[in-house]
């Protein structure tokens, strides 16, 4: 994917209640954290990749850029795309689109990101969706989204990814659960285990 000038941005700021708290990108799964499962999938298909989390980021172990949420409060996943757009302005300024996973989808397809390029077309965003569900938290984003999504978060305080997907005009791209959802997220025990299964499975 290099050349299409793709910003990674991996999302790792939330507060994992479902699991209990703490870390959740830094749950082992089959011999592997999540975080280096998600960095594996996606590092190949973006020309960088950052990773968005609040508190000390040495506690991940990465040779990743760290940023954390530009907004108090853990305002959910629109704050990491905000600090994407952030750090792309600043770090990045060749980035035209932010890719955005969540750190808790380990089986991230590997055309993710060339797929929602191809089929965003003209449209400002394009999301992922399987099962006739859409994942409006892994999308790419183009740059020029940035100005919508202040506007969003600072001055209308909206906090709801399908209404700035919906304000974006994003389209919504379609991939099979066939022989596994590729967006499977892991929020509670049992999901790990049922990750842990698939992967067995799969070898």
């Amino acid at each position: 994917m290099i050349g299409n000038r793709i910003l990674g941005v991996i999302l790792a700021g939330g507060l994992s209640r479902r699991m209990g708290g703490g870390d959740k990108a830094l749950l082992p799964l089959a011999g592997h954290r999540l975080l280096d499962r998600v960095v594996g999938r996606l590092a190949p298909q973006v020309d960088a990749l950052l990773l968005n989390a609040n508190g000390d980021p040495q506690r991940f172990g990465l040779a990743l850029p760290v940023a954390a949420d530009p907004l108090p409060d853990f305002p959910g996943p629109l704050a990491g795309l905000l600090a994407g757009f952030e750090h792309a302005r600043t770090h990045a300024p060749w980035a035209r689109h932010i890719l955005t996973v969540s750190a808790d989808c380990p089986l991230l397809p590997p055309d993710l990101a060339a797929r929602l390029l191809a089929e965003k077309g003209e449209a400002a965003a394009a999301i992922a969706a399987s099962g006739g569900r859409d994942h409006p938290v892994i999308g790419l984003w183009d740059v020029a989204l940035a100005p919508l999504l202040r506007t969003l978060l600072l001055d209308e305080g909206e906090r709801r990814m399908r209404a700035f997907t919906a304000r974006a005009g994003a389209v919504s791209v379609d991939w099979p659960v066939e022989p596994y959802d590729p967006f499977l997220n892991i929020n509670t025990p049992d999901d790990l285990a049922a990750a842990e299964r698939l992967i067995a499975a799969a070898g």
